[in-house]
Parts: C-alpha cells; structure tokens; sequence
C-alpha cells in the first residue's frame, strides 16, 4: 500500500489558499485597523476576535452540511471550495478597496462577508483529505497538508514584504493573494477528481480488507475518574493560557514591530519566517524527543522555550537594560536584528514543540466512542483563547503601552507551565515514526 503523493499535494491546494488568506488577515487587517482607522488596541482586538468567533458557529455547520452532500457529481466537498473560494477572494479584494480608501463601514462589511465565505470551504477542504485516503495512510497524506500549508503561509509573508509599503496602499496585497487563490481554485479544479478519487480509495478498502467506521477497537464510554478529569482540566487550561500567549502576538504583531521597532513596509514579516522555518525543522526532532522523555516534559520544554523567546523580546522592546532595539533605518543593517531572528526561532521551535504532543495527550485520555468529544474539549480551549485574547492583551497595552505586548504573553506562557505541572494522566512515548514525513502529521 503506497500513497500517492502527486495526488495528495494536489488535495492540499486548496488548504495552501487558505494558509495564505489567514496570514494575511493576521498581520495585515491588525496594521489597517491600527494605521488606517485609528483604533485603539482594545477594539482593534475585538475585530481580530471575530474570525474566531465566526468559526466557532460556522465551521461545525459547513462541515455537517458537506457531509450530507451526497448527489453531486463533483464530490461532496468541491462545491463548497469552489463556492468558498470564489466568493471569500472577490470579498477580499474589496476589504482591500475600502481599506485604501479608508472607508469604515464598506470594509467592516467586506471583512464579515470574507470570514463567512472562507468558513464556507474550511471544513470542507480539511475533510476532502480523509476522504479520498484510506485510514493507514492518513497520518502521511496529513503530513503533506500541513506542509502545504505552511508553504501558502510563507508565501504570503513573502508577498507581505515585498508588496506592503508605508504608503498604506494594501490593494496590490489583497488583490495578488486573491488572485492566487483563484488560480489555485483553477489548479485544484483541473487536478483533483473527487468522485474518482473516491472511487480509488474504497478499491483500495476492498483490496487491503481496510474498515473504516470512524470507531476504535477499544472503544468504551468509561467516565473519567478524578484524577483523571483534574489532570484533563490542567491540561485544558495550559492550552487556553498557551494560545492566549501565542495568539496576542500574532494578531498585534505587525503593529508592535512599527510603533516600537520601528519596523517599516513589510519588513516585519521576516521574523515571522524565521519562526515559521524553525516550526517546521523542528517536527522531526520534536517526534524524537518525545518518544525518548515523554509529552508532558517536552511540552514543558516547548513552553520553556516560549517563556524565554517572549521574555527576551519584552527586554528588547523596553530598552530596561540599555537594550533596544531600532529598525527604523532598515533591518538587515542592524545587528540587533539577527539577535531577534534568534529569539523567533527559538519561539517557532518551541510552539511546534508544544503543537505536537498537545492534541495526542488529550485524546490520550478518551476512549474510542468519546475521542470525538475530547477534540471538541480541545478546539474549544483554544478558540476560547484566541477569542478572549486580542481584547484582552489590547485593553492591557491601552493602558500600559504597546511594550507590554511580550510581557502579556510571557505572563500566560508561565501560567500555562504551571498548570502542565499538574498534569499526570495522558503522557505516553509515542512510538518512533517509521517514516520521517510523519513527523509532519501536526493536528
């Protein structure tokens, strides 16, 4: 039994226009709130909040309703992407219109309208890969969706750079990565059959005797004891403070980096990369070290790394050591720079450290019929933090300053440490991965 790897990367096309959109709302919509309107950080939070909030209704009942798709002859998730795709794109380009044209209630409707039509073929696209793959072969074809994944995520960061200038014209930005999900709308279309691929994952169920009715052979409806469910409960909380950590960052980066680095254009999506390079190298190793000492210590050792990579950036930003750092004449010509690259690799390896050994530790405490449930427990933890986190770290910086920014995260970072301590159920070693591309199988 052999995956077809060409056939899975062209699956993945439509989970790369999707990675390049959200990284371009992340940073960009944060700086228009910021340079364009005028928003204080609180409410510019709120606004950051809402593709979290829309996701939380929207993409259980995209998801239901492809499901139940059964009568199209492209498949039950290809309309949904198709639809999705075309209407968020159009949308999008209009967030950009009425961005550069510094009209308010235009781009409030063009961005509510955007995060409805991406939540259209979100769930839909994730699941066309389960679909089209049968069970034993999941965890490599999931390894190639993420990477997928994070190549439409540095590609937008690259467009970023090169594209977003002090002018504060953001069209060309908006209107290329609209263009480019289009034209990957166009690729999936001409590359990827559903129905046929379908048809060549149940041949393939037949020939190898695969069954696959979305339940475990150990499943059970065992409740959890106390120990259990406190250690669940731990683990629980670590993941809302983590994501509270992280997600701070992400959706007021791109304004922290120019009103206190003094970063310009989109220069500051370069430590962003470094972040993301250094994720992605780390998968592998992650996988080692867990099955060599565990999850639970290499998440805190993940969470450590996190601590310092936001504590270092706070002292750099506060100049409370005689050290600041300012890019305002350009970032590859100050040293400083590559000290912060440093920081952001150890931060992007560290957060993939945490990433991977999280989901499998709560799942680890389920049983076959509630693994279902547990993920829910889990995707609700951490759409409750970033949900709650923009307008929190925003209220904060209103009345601190923008320089507590790194100093929010590192104070939730070490909460989250603490809570892991109190975590003695759900570890185990997972077995080394017969394939290195596993490695990349990051729910």
């Amino acid at each position: 039994m052999k995956l077809n790897i060409k056939s899975t990367v062209f699956v993945g096309i439509a989970f790369l226009t999707i990675s390049m959109f959200w990284q371009v709302y992340d940073n960009i919509v944060s700086k228009i709130l910021d340079n364009t309107f005028g928003f204080d950080n609180a409410l510019r939070g709120i606004i950051m909040a809402l593709d979290n909030i829309v996701a939380l209704f929207m993409l259980p009942l995209f998801g239901m309703l492809s499901d139940r798709t059964k009568k199209c002859r492209f498949g039950r998730r290809t309309p949904y992407i198709v639809v999705g795709t075309v209407l968020s794109a159009l949308t999008f380009i209009a967030v950009g219109v009425c961005a550069d044209k510094a009209s308010l209630a235009p781009f409030m409707v063009s961005l509510c309208l955007t995060l409805v039509f991406m939540s259209i073929y979100r769930s839909p696209a994730v699941a066309l890969m389960p679909d089209v793959t049968v069970k034993p072969l999941r965890s490599k074809a999931n390894a190639i969706i993420n990477l997928m994944g994070a190549l439409g995520g540095l590609i937008s960061l690259g467009l970023i750079a090169f594209l977003v200038k002090e002018d504060g014209t953001y069209l060309p930005l908006f209107a290329t990565v609209s263009g480019l999900m289009l034209l990957g709308l166009v690729l999936f279309l001409l590359l990827v059959k559903e129905p046929e691929l379908n048809r060549v994952r149940e041949e393939a169920e037949v020939r190898y005797n695969i069954v696959d009715d979305g339940k475990d052979e150990n499943e059970g409806t065992e409740k959890l004891g106390k120990s259990k469910l406190a250690s669940m409960l731990f683990l629980l909380a670590s993941v809302l403070l983590w994501y509270m950590a992280y997600n701070a960052v992400t959706s007021s980066f791109s304004v922290y980096a120019q009103k206190i680095w003094g970063i310009k254009d989109g220069s500051f999506t370069l430590p962003l990369m470094v972040a993301q390079v250094a994720a992605i190298i780390m998968f592998i190793p992650v996988g080692i070290i867990a099955s060599k000492i565990g999850r639970k210590k290499t998440i805190l050792i993940g969470v450590a790394m996190m601590i310092f990579a936001f504590g270092a950036a706070f002292f750099l930003g506060t100049n409370l050591f005689g050290v600041k750092i300012d890019l305002s004449e350009g970032v590859f010509t100050e040293p400083m720079f590559y000290l912060m690259a440093v920081f952001f690799a150890i931060c992007g390896a560290g957060w993939a450290t945490i990433n991977v050994n999280s989901y499998p530790m709560v799942v680890e405490m389920s049983k076959g019929s509630t693994v279902g449930k547990y993920t829910g427990y889990y995707y609700t933890a951490t759409m409750a933090g970033q949900i709650a986190t923009p307008f929190l770290s925003g209220v904060i910086m209103d009345e601190v300053g923008m320089e507590s920014l790194f100093a929010y995260s590192t104070v939730f970072m070490v909460l989250a440490f603490v809570t892991m301590l109190f975590v003695f159920h759900g570890d185990s070693k997972p077995l080394p991965k017969k394939d290195k591309l596993e490695n990349f199988d990051v729910d």
